[in-house]
């Protein structure tokens, strides 16, 4: 078994699950796993206890020269077993994959970060610029005890001019074959709360009284049904062009006008890409949770349900807003909408060092030098670097036994895995990366 595999399967079985509640998490398992696989001490960042975040800075040997940080996060969501074919924290190895909860959101990328970056710790190879390992806790919540606290609160850390972290996702299929993929940006969180009010009764007797979760319901589902507002990015732009797909599709795919429908078509030939598609060209807009009531023969006067919204470059609060009232009409003025958090999309630029250095790294692994740029409609830990001007991406090289369609499914879903290749061909891509930036910035 490789560093690599062992390490992820470890990593897996550390079962750091984070629910969304403060004391969730437990990150501090896998920063004493990585502490031991490096065999000596990091810099801990714990503002809460249990949530803690590992970093590694090595200086380089040249004043002035750009440093480059490896940021990765170390929890995971939660899991229902039930619908797995393994046991989602066993880190089990079968059939060539490694299986379990984080094995492709990130965990995988963690172990391979953390082979790449063991010989420059260990004091074998060195950068011009300083060369910084992260580890964080809590990017499956916001990042508020991790990537947002380090950045804020300890730059001095983390302080970099370039930065790889995630998305790291299979190559696209083109018309010339296989390309390697590298994200870019992302769509930005706006997080929304909604109540409803009304007045307790007697369930037996509902006549001309206020149930809180009748507007609120019928508002979940009028939100759930609406088409929501198009942006066409340069980003998608530059992604479809290369897709292997008819023509006619691929300029529909661009075009706001006829979007939807090439999206509807393209779901006949693979709704998994559809789905990319639609969250890479719409605001979307998802009902994840709905409560109300605490008995069933009360009338509840209470009533809250969660959106997960997602913005793409020039939609903002006020593109929110609009669709909203548009969209609940006469029930807009009787909800209560409350902000639970909010980042605007972002993407870094393409044709950098560091991306001239991961093609160099592509040209090792996948025998191209070439790749297509990518957005993911999640929110990722790169937010917070960008917002510093930290150029920032996210790539993976990876085996064809999975395809990127398939790949997207498996982001907190069912039978979450990752080949044992794919894994050691990111530790190469990474190393050959890290090798290119050093021979590039010196």
């Amino acid at each position: 078994m490789s560093d690599v595999t062992d390490l992820l399967s470890t990593l897996i079985r550390n079962a750091c699950v984070n629910d969304g509640s403060p004391d969730s998490g437990h990150e501090f398992r896998s920063v004493a796993t990585l502490e031991e696989f490096f065999g000596m001490r990091g810099t801990i960042v714990e503002p809460r206890p249990g949530r803690q975040s590992l970093v590694y800075r090595v200086p380089g040997s040249t004043n002035g020269a750009p440093a480059l940080a490896l940021m990765s996060h170390l929890d995971v969501v939660p899991v229902n077993a039930a619908g797995w074919s393994h046991d989602p924290f066993g880190g089990d190895i079968d059939d060539g994959f490694v299986w379990g909860r984080g094995a492709v959101d990130m965990l995988n990328v963690v172990a391979a970060m953390a082979v790449a970056f063991r010989p420059y710790l260990d004091g074998e190879r060195a950068l011009p610029g300083d060369l910084v390992f992260v580890a964080v806790a809590d990017e499956e919540n916001a990042g508020t005890y991790g990537a947002e606290h380090l950045v804020r609160d300890h730059w001095n850390l983390v302080a970099c001019e370039y930065l790889l972290t995630e998305i790291a996702y299979p190559a696209i299929a083109t018309a010339s074959g296989p390309m390697p993929a590298i994200t870019v940006g992302e769509k930005g969180p706006y997080w929304q709360q909604v109540t409803a009010r009304g007045t307790p009764g007697h369930g037996s007797q509902p006549y001309a009284t206020s149930n809180a979760l009748i507007p609120l319901a019928r508002a979940v589902a009028a939100l759930a049904a609406e088409p929501t507002p198009v942006i066409i990015s340069d980003e998608w732009k530059r992604f479809v062009a290369v897709l292997d797909l008819p023509a006619d599709l691929k300029d529909q795919l661009v075009d706001p006008d006829h979007v939807d429908e090439a999206i509807d078509a393209l779901a006949v030939l693979d709704p998994n890409m559809a789905r990319y598609a639609h969250a890479c060209t719409h605001l979307t807009l998802t009902p994840t949770v709905l409560h109300s009531g605490e008995k069933a023969n009360v009338i509840p006067d209470l009533a809250v349900a969660s959106l997960d919204i997602r913005l793409l470059p020039d939609q903002d609060d006020v593109t929110v807003t609009d669709h909203l009232a548009k969209t609940l009409g006469g029930d807009y003025e009787h909800l209560e909408f409350v902000t639970m958090g909010e980042h605007p999309a972002n993407a870094s630029p393409v044709g950098s060092v560091l991306w001239e250095s991961l093609l160099d790294g592509f040209a090792k692994t996948d025998g191209q030098r070439e790749a297509v740029p990518t957005i993911t409609p999640a929110a990722t830990d790169a937010r917070f670097w960008r917002d510093r001007g930290v150029t920032c991406y996210g790539a993976g090289s990876f085996c064809d036994r999975v395809s990127f369609p398939d790949f997207l499914t498996m982001f907190h879903g069912n039978n979450e895995r990752v080949s044992v290749e794919s894994l050691d061909r990111t530790a190469v891509l990474l190393a050959e990366t890290i090798n290119s930036f050093g021979r590039r910035t010196g």
